[in-house]
């Protein structure tokens, strides 16, 4: 719990009586976070919002009646409040709901506590809580809606005069906040993108390849799971596994790895960006994207050393300004820039990339 404060304000929202009470028993024993309501639908929260004013919501997504999509929608333009989007990965329709909630505002999505006598039961328990505690201190406005597809760049752009080299792969990173900002950036990207784009997006290996499955639908760029020793090709979008390490070899090859934790994260995009700098060496473009932490910066400073380009979220747009401010502090910055002008940015670095 944070110093002076007490333990976090928790509104659970969730309609189903035995997954309610599952989250109440699990959110209740965290000494860091206390339950201050357990409602069964979003009229009920929006109702008890001012009364009891949590710090953070776990919202369910199907939802009696109003839907967890309107709710989050209602509650960031009423009081807006940290929401963590608590999820069945297992269902595919559940978890794109779940993605587009992003959009609206939440900042992040987990899985739906299993059964105590599953042995994943305390490391999805212990998942839910850290989420929770950590998201109520994420400052949260009434953000611009993200909803509206972005209309990619109609025409070639001349080639940017910063560049040193004309990258031959992009590889971007985000954490909290970073599926609608990605979708936001790559959606903005016409299919004749030349070159192509490694991604790594921190979130819960059940979630991956759904979350691959939901990017390919909002752009138009063809979007993919990476699997080791397939060679990357201009146009299309692969995306790091669940718990695995996703870097690059000369060529362009993808290495898909259980190689351990960088800087505690798997995927890491400071893995990711370390091996673009050893494999392409100037010819790489970095792009770090909103986040909680510092991973990615550490990376993003090695292909900078090595000649590539390097870009940064401003603080203006990321929903955590967290991940690219470590890499401002470090130099490992060639450039802030809000998150619609990277996407232009990108296609100066590499002209051609326009229809």
């Amino acid at each position: 719990m944070r110093a002076g404060t007490g333990p976090t304000r928790v509104m659970i929202v969730e309609d189903s009586p035995v997954v309610r009470r599952l989250l109440t028993h699990i959110v209740s024993r965290d000494p860091r976070l206390q339950v201050v309501a357990a409602v069964e639908s979003g009229e009920e929260a929006l109702a008890e919002l001012d009364r009891v004013r949590p710090q953070v919501i776990s919202m369910d997504i199907r939802l009696p009646g109003m839907d967890g999509l309107e709710a989050i929608g209602r509650i960031m333009a009423q009081r807006p409040t940290p929401i963590v989007v608590v999820a069945d990965a297992v269902e595919d329709a559940s978890l794109r709901i779940s993605l587009n909630a992003l959009r609206e505002g939440a900042l992040s999505v987990v899985e739906k506590p299993v059964a105590p006598t599953n042995a994943s039961y305390e490391a999805v328990a212990n998942t839910i809580c850290t989420q929770l505690a950590i998201m109520a201190d994420v400052p949260v406005i009434r953000r611009r809606s993200f909803a509206q597809r972005p209309q990619p760049v109609q025409r070639p752009l001349q080639p940017d005069p910063e560049a040193l080299q004309v990258p031959t792969v992009v590889g971007i990173g985000a954490s909290t906040g970073g599926p609608p900002a990605l979708a936001r950036l790559i959606g903005a990207l016409p299919r004749s993108f030349p070159v192509p784009i490694l991604v790594v997006q921190h979130m819960g290996a059940s979630f991956m390849e759904g979350f691959a499955a939901w990017l390919d639908g909002q752009v138009e760029l063809d979007v993919r799971l990476a699997r080791s020793d397939e060679v990357a090709v201009p146009g299309r979008v692969y995306v790091a596994p669940g718990d695995r390490q996703l870097t690059v070899a000369p060529g362009n090859v993808l290495k898909v790895s259980a190689d351990p934790p960088v800087g505690g994260q798997r995927p890491s995009a400071t893995a990711l960006f370390s091996s673009l700098a050893r494999a392409a060496a100037g010819r790489a473009a970095g792009v770090l994207l909103t986040g909680m932490g510092e991973d990615g910066a550490a990376g993003l400073l090695e292909i900078r050393r090595a000649g590539g380009f390097t870009i940064t979220e401003d603080e203006s747009t990321a929903v955590v300004y967290g991940m690219p401010a470590a890499a401002v502090k470090l130099g490992a910055s060639r450039i802030a820039l809000p998150l619609d002008l990277i996407a232009p940015r990108l296609l100066r670095l590499v002209p051609g990339g326009g229809r």
